[in-house]
C-alpha cells in the first residue's frame, strides 16, 4: 500500500519545495512523476529544474518528449507511469490516480494560501481515507521545516 503524504505549502512556493524533494527522491533511487494540469506549469516546471540553483539541476523530462520512460524524473499531465516511477507528486490540483497502491509514495502538494487549492486538498484527503489509505499531513512551520499534523 502506498504511503500517502500530503504537504500544505505555506510559506514557501512549489517552486522552493518540490526541487528538495526531487532530489530526496533521486537519492533513494527512486523514479518519480510530477502531474501537472496545464502545459504552461509543466514548462515552467521543466525550466525551472534545469535551474533552480547554480550548483545542481534536477535531472528530467518531460512526457512529451520521445524518451520520457527513460526520465528519472517525470513532468506530465496524464495519470500514466511510463517511466516506471515508485512516487508520484500531485501538484496544482491533479487528480489522484487510479493505480494509488502501484506506488511506494504519494505526494500530494498544496498552496495553504489558495482557497480553492485548500478545499480540493481536503476533498482528496477524504476520498484517500475513505478508499482505506493510510495518509499524513505535514505543514511547514515559518522557517519552512515540514512539521507533521495529522
Amino acid at each position: 500500500m502506498a504511503e500517502i503524504l500530503f504537504y500544505h505549502l505555506q510559506h514557501q512556493p512549489l517552486e522552493a519545495v518540490l526541487p528538495t524533494l526531487l532530489q530526496k527522491t533521486l537519492e533513494r533511487g527512486w523514479r518519480a512523476v510530477v502531474q501537472v494540469t496545464t502545459e504552461e506549469r509543466m514548462s515552467a516546471l521543466d525550466d525551472h529544474l534545469w535551474t533552480f540553483t547554480d550548483e545542481s539541476f534536477v535531472p528530467h523530462g518531460t512526457d512529451r518528449e520521445a524518451h520520457a520512460a527513460d526520465q528519472p524524473i517525470l513532468i506530465a499531465m496524464s495519470g500514466e507511469n511510463p517511466n516506471g516511477a515508485s512516487i508520484r507528486f500531485l501538484v496544482e490540483g491533479a487528480e489522484l490516480p487510479a493505480d494509488i497502491a502501484s506506488y511506494e509514495r504519494l505526494a500530494i502538494l498544496f498552496d495553504g494560501n489558495d482557497v480553492q487549492a485548500l478545499a480540493f486538498a481536503r476533498d482528496q484527503w477524504r476520498a484517500v481515507k475513505e478508499g482505506g489509505h493510510d495518509a499524513t499531513y505535514w505543514q511547514q512551520d515559518e522557517r519552512g521545516r515540514w512539521q507533521r499534523k495529522a
